[in-house]
């Protein structure tokens, strides 16, 4: 889970943004249309199964993306032909099509259905927009839709336009992996064309192409690639992340110089980010003014660090507010902060200006500290070799203590003390100085900094149900997840969150009532859920003795690697423990009936786990 970051003072793009055109580029906006249906094809309809796709739900028979980045009107046509080939596949005439608000729009939406006997139903129903996943003040929105009269058999056509934000640029990927085999695919890029005003570069990447395919710019500029039979993509347990497998091309529009050799590029970069850090930080005097508030003169260096980080917290980080409207930021006329002394004077900034400052304020104090840009890897790895800049997406503070180097990224809202958000550690990054830079790896937390651990006193009746106390502990990351999560959630929304996130852990109908108040708003202490559980009939009679469950909390343990052949790698993005779990119940004794109301039937059990790591 990486921070969001501003692009006002790094130069790293945010949301895909590659870059803002300087000027404002005039001109009649063209009509256009999109990718239009094709001709209803007998083949298509008889098909019944797809032999490279043996017992697939459906395939898509074709699919079709042309991006123009004219600079002026950017969008993207995507068309998709899907055949459906099971009941099960009758899923997929429910469409849901992702995209970022702050990028562009879905517009021109057309859909229909095809009949087994070729007769055509045309989409008319209502179009819904709806929130997949909302964190850090960033939204990630689908238009969904249901097409009419889906049968085994039928095909399903749709069409769309993303409207992309006007006198902007933005990366473009083609992902040819889908969720289904891809019978035929087409792609075709219009790259902008710079000039001395804007002398913007594309370059192109790939990985997990089909032997001899590979994208080819043709001689009127546009960039086109056609490919066949492209396998179904899995979605397994703990896997590398997904972009980093699939087949795919990733076009980068760069203002970066060319350069054939990865040492020269990277110390290029890292001279050039390097004075832009200085000159964002270069405020020695103020900080000095600014940690004489919040440190004292006495307090031993890990505390003035500790101190430092707690106050740096307390800003208000705009990463993680929900987005205003254009209109509302218009009003509120706010400008990016220039310098660390701005941040601290306004009492606001986003989390990339905010791990600045506490690299600002702790020099001020005294401490050996530098910069660094790290490569997330939630989405994908980073490779040197490669000379992309904008993977170097994560700022972070290295701060020299007792020969030990520590890292910080206060910028990511309820990340306690020395710890980073799991995205952003055990993976390379760039310490930044006046020279070009050194590369650094940053280090692994322990499995025992971010634990689960719960607690659970219970009874068991005579009738075979369980009642009683359960006490749940999210602590370091663990807690930070779960906090962001619920960040802009009201008290019945967070109750009803920390009740299903228990409830999905037990492999059985379980009646759950918080009964606490969670600390919603520290980085350092733990949440704590406290709840009232009740399963009936979790026992049953066997004769003279009761039969359990053998787990408690292994709901989620059941449908892990649940696939006959592994397909990729086994991941773990990080170090886990087996969470220490502490059962203390009322059973029923060795050997009585479980009917028995005899008190000496019973006896006090207790059992916890043991750790281990992966």
């Amino acid at each position: 889970m990486a921070t969001p970051r501003s692009s006002s003072i790094s130069g790293i793009p945010s949301f895909a943004l590659t870059a803002l055109l300087a000027a404002v580029l005039l001109g009649v906006i063209p009509v256009r249309a999109g990718v239009g249906f094709q001709p209803v094809s007998q083949e298509e309809l008889k098909m019944t199964s797809e032999p490279q796709a043996p017992g697939a739900p459906a395939i898509i028979l074709y699919r079709q993306v042309d991006r123009d980045d004219n600079g002026r009107t950017s969008h993207e046509d995507n068309y998709y032909r899907i055949k459906i080939l099971t009941e099960e596949g009758r899923k997929y005439g429910d469409i849901e099509i992702p995209f970022f608000r702050q990028t562009g729009s879905v517009v021109g939406i057309h859909a229909r259905s095809i009949r087994p006997d070729g007769t055509i139903a045309e989409f008319d129903g209502k179009i819904y927009e709806k929130t997949i996943a909302k964190a850090k003040g960033l939204k990630y929105l689908a238009k969904t839709f249901t097409l009419p009269d889906v049968k085994v058999g039928s095909i399903i056509e749709y069409s769309y336009t993303i409207d992309l934000q006007e006198n902007a640029l933005f990366e473009s990927h083609w992902i040819l992996s889908d969720e289904l085999f891809t019978k035929n695919a087409g792609f075709s890029l219009k790259p902008y064309v710079g000039n001395y005003m804007n002398p913007f570069r594309l370059r192109w990447t790939w990985q997990g192409l089909p032997t001899g395919v590979q994208p080819k710019q043709g001689p009127e500029g546009i960039v086109r690639m056609e490919v066949t039979n492209i396998a179904a993509f899995p979605t397994e347990d703990f896997m590398p992340p997904a972009d980093a497998l699939k087949s795919r091309v990733d076009f980068i529009y760069t203002d970066d110089l060319p350069d054939k050799d990865a040492d020269a590029f990277w110390k290029r970069i890292g001279k050039q980010r390097n004075a832009t850090l200085e000159s964002f930080v270069g405020k020695r005097k103020a900080m000095e003014g600014a940690v004489a508030q919040i440190v004292s003169p006495n307090d031993p260096p890990e505390v003035k660090l500790r101190k430092i980080y707690d106050r740096v917290q307390q800003i208000r980080n705009t990463s993680y507010e929900i987005r205003k409207t254009q209109q509302e930021e218009k009003r509120e006329n706010e400008k990016p902060a220039g310098n660390v002394e701005e941040v601290w004077k306004r009492g606001y900034g986003d989390g990339q200006q905010l791990t600045w400052l506490y690299l600002a304020l702790v020099r001020a104090a005294g401490f050996e500290a530098y910069g660094c840009w790290v490569s997330e890897r939630s989405k994908y790895f980073f490779d040197a070799k490669v000379m992309e800049s904008r993977k170097l997406n994560a700022n972070i503070v290295l701060v020299k203590l007792n020969g030990k180097e520590l890292y910080f990224d206060p910028g990511a809202a309820f990340t306690p003390f020395g710890l980073l958000t799991w995205s952003e550690t055990g993976v390379p990054g760039l310490r930044l100085d006046k020279d070009g830079g050194t590369w650094i790896q940053t280090t692994l937390p322990h499995s025992v900094e971010s634990q689960i651990h719960r607690q659970a006193k219970l009874k068991l009746s005579d009738t075979g149900d369980l009642e009683g106390e359960l006490t749940v502990t999210y602590t370091g990351l663990e807690a930070m997840y779960r906090r962001l999560e619920e960040l802009h959630q009201d008290d019945t929304t967070r109750k009803k969150f920390l009740e299903d996130s228990v409830k999905e852990q037990i492999p059985a109908a379980a009646e759950l009532e918080l009964t606490n108040t969670p600390d919603w708003t520290s980085a350092e202490t733990p949440l704590v859920a406290v709840l009232n559980l009740k399963i009936s009939g979790w026992a049953s009679s066997a004769g003279k003795r009761a039969m359990l469950p053998v787990g408690f909390f292994s709901a989620y343990e059941k449908r892990v690697f649940e696939h006959a052949n592994r397909v990729h790698p086994i991941y773990f993005g990080q170090l886990y423990t087996c969470r220490t779990i502490t059962l203390s119940a009322i059973i029923p004794a060795h050997g009585r009936p479980l009917h028995s109301r005899n008190p000496a039937g019973y006896q006090e059990k207790a059992r916890q786990t043991r750790d281990c790591v992966y």
